[in-house]
């Protein structure tokens, strides 16, 4: 089982094999260098973000970021960086190699819409590149929707999808 206390009650979601208990929290300022680490690792240089821009983004007034850690360890397993708003948008979600498929992603997802569906957001959308099978495969399992795709969005030319998701 992975127990999730966030900023709400505690859940529990189902794994593959064994116990992991993740715990979703507030970004705090001493995270950002393992973040950026992170957010290096999980996309290629163009689309990753250098280390002033992630904290521009983490420190933007409006934004929050959430962080989900290994209880056991106190490890960073994935962060995610949103803007709120009416229609808020995700700027990134990023999650530890060795903490995929253990539903770490989903956990970041669900506590970030909560929380826009409580401050009022009525929808939520975000950026893609094209080439990211695996993300647009987790966005459409998420209810997302493909909206638009914009040629060259990212500075290595690399095309990206837009997709929305309605909160209600």
């Amino acid at each position: 089982m992975i127990g999730l206390r966030s900023v709400g009650a505690p859940r529990i979601i189902s794994v593959y094999n064994g116990a992991v208990s993740f715990v979703i929290r507030d970004f705090m300022p001493e995270d950002l260098e393992a973040l950026w680490r992170m957010d290096q690792e999980c996309f290629p240089p163009g689309i990753s973000y250098s280390k002033q821009e992630l904290k521009a983004y983490v420190r933007r007034r409006g934004s929050f970021t959430l962080v989900a850690t290994n209880a056991d360890e106190n490890k960073i397993a994935g962060f995610i960086v949103v803007h709120d708003g009416s229609t808020a948008h995700v700027i990134t979600i990023d999650v530890d190699t060795a903490a995929r498929r253990l539903g770490v992603g989903s956990l970041l997802l669900r506590a970030a819409e909560d929380r826009l569906r409580a401050e009022g957001s009525r929808a939520v959308g975000l950026e893609t590149a094209v080439d990211n099978v695996a993300a647009l495969s987790f966005y459409k399992r998420h209810g997302y929707s493909v909206i638009r795709t914009w040629p060259r969005y990212y500075s290595n030319g690399v095309d990206a999808i837009v997709m929305k998701k309605e909160l209600s």
